[in-house]
């Protein structure tokens, strides 16, 4: 024992002295290699990270690991025109076994001629908003509804005239049911003044009627005071073909004119105004409207005239209130005509239900196999980086064994020597697998056959 001690007491006397001299065991890395496997995980982790974002986005929707240019993806304003509407349903409350649900029907909007209306509900004054009743154009491509403003400072209204455009593959009851103010066009077609100078002062847009067509509505503005009544009535008849509008202003200097030559009325010192009534059902391109002056107890009739839509060439049409004049109904609305039977309700509710179980069920086998897609996608790329990886230091040992034992032109000729025997075996290799592919299809084949 104390040999062995003194022995080894010598040796580090010697290390000491003569250090450079006494070889001390020591495993050589290669750093060629250390790099290439230090990259190699990196991307292998990153692999991972791609996979867990993956999963956590399947599962829950949304991801733990997103990155700075996801966040400003999905907080960039989405296309409001694009926004998926649902048909409304009256939701029925915990307490409540069954809710009335309301149900529609399609009618003639100017029906009677003329008769359309803004009806401002006690809300109106609340919201200071309102959206009244839209009207359909005959080929169900379009919505046109006005949107009332109130000013509480000076008690005075606004208004604008928007345009949804319908969705084409739907029914016409759903497109009308599923026309939201999300997909109206951002600009209204026609505005009113928006000054509220003017105390308790009113102006409306109210569409009266489309031609048949629907590439033309009429509307009719009205301007008054609330305290005072109605000023004045313009008839306004917009062309979405060109995306104008035209104010049919000469049929009011034409009436004007014609009592003041006729019977020397000045209708400039009387009330009176007119009341669009539609389109003339034999020429669309006539605007059909009555003239009545307030002179009295009772209204007098000024006559029903007639003016083209572009204001053009205005003419009296009769001064006999019982000569009727045809008057086309081209647009559509929706109105409640009652309320769903319980039975429907109840079944309704029944079906929807098991719709909603199956889809939930599908959701459920769907989110599985797509886990075990993704997972299976994951594995198979970390087993083809481990691959490649493998191959690529089989060849940079290929390589470093050439360069010690060769150099120059002589190693290169080598190496392709070495590779190309290499990937002849390969290509044997695959050819013998592929031929007992075949065999065994074969054998299978003839087994089939036999039976």
């Amino acid at each position: 024992m104390i040999y062995v001690l003194l022995g080894i007491a010598a040796a580090f006397c010697a290390y000491i002295q003569w250090g450079d001299e006494i070889p001390i065991p020591y495993a050589e890395k290669d750093v060629n290699k250390q790099e290439a496997k230090y990259i190699l995980n990196v991307n292998k982790q990153e692999e991972k990270d791609k996979y867990k974002k993956a999963v956590l986005k399947r599962r829950t929707g949304t991801s733990a690991f997103m990155t700075v240019e996801e966040y400003e993806q999905l907080s960039a304003p989405k296309d409001r025109m694009e926004t998926e509407i649902e048909i409304p349903k009256v939701p029925t409350p915990a307490d409540m076994v069954y809710v009335p649900q309301p149900a529609y029907k399609i009618t003639r909007y100017n029906n009677p001629p003329g008769s359309p209306e803004i009806t401002l509900t006690n809300a109106f004054y609340e919201r200071r908003q309102q959206n009244a009743q839209g009207i359909v154009s005959p080929d169900f491509k379009r919505l046109v509804y006005p949107a009332v403003y109130y000013y509480p400072n000076t008690g005075s209204t606004a208004c604008d005239l928007f345009v949804i455009n319908l969705e084409e593959a739907k029914s016409n009851m759903d497109k009308i049911l599923t026309a939201n103010t999300v997909h109206r066009l951002s600009e209204p077609i026609l505005s009113t003044n928006k000054t509220n100078d003017n105390y308790y002062t009113f102006r409306t847009i109210t569409p009266v009627d489309f031609t048949p067509d629907g590439t033309k509505i009429l509307v009719k503005e009205k301007v008054g005071n609330t305290k005072d009544g109605i000023w004045k009535t313009t008839p306004i008849v917009y062309d979405f073909s060109v995306n104008n509008s035209y104010s049919l202003v000469e049929v009011r200097d034409a009436i004007t004119y014609y009592w003041k030559e006729r019977n020397g009325l000045n209708l400039d010192d009387k009330r009176w105004d007119v009341y669009p009534l539609g389109f003339a059902a034999s020429n669309p391109n006539w605007v059909i409207l009555n003239a009545v002056a307030y002179t009295g107890d009772e209204p007098v009739n000024l006559g029903t005239w007639a003016v083209t839509s572009k204001g053009e060439r205005p003419r009296l049409l009769t001064l006999d209130n019982t000569r009727s004049v045809q008057i086309g109904m081209n647009g559509f609305k929706l109105v409640k005509s009652g309320v769903v039977s319980p039975a429907i309700s109840e079944e309704e509710e029944k079906q929807l239900k098991r719709i909603d179980k199956e889809r939930a069920k599908q959701a459920k086998k769907q989110k599985k196999e797509d886990l075990k897609e993704l997972k299976k996608s994951y594995k198979a790329k970390i087993k083809e980086m481990d691959e490649e990886f493998k191959e690529s230091q089989k060849d940079y040992d290929l390589r470093r064994k050439i360069d010690s034992s060769t150099s120059g032109n002589e190693a290169i000729e080598k190496y392709k020597q070495i590779k190309a025997e290499q990937e002849l075996k390969k290509q044997q290799e695959l050819e013998r697998q592929r031929q007992k592919e075949l065999q065994r299809l074969e054998k299978e084949r003839a087994k089939e056959q036999a039976q």
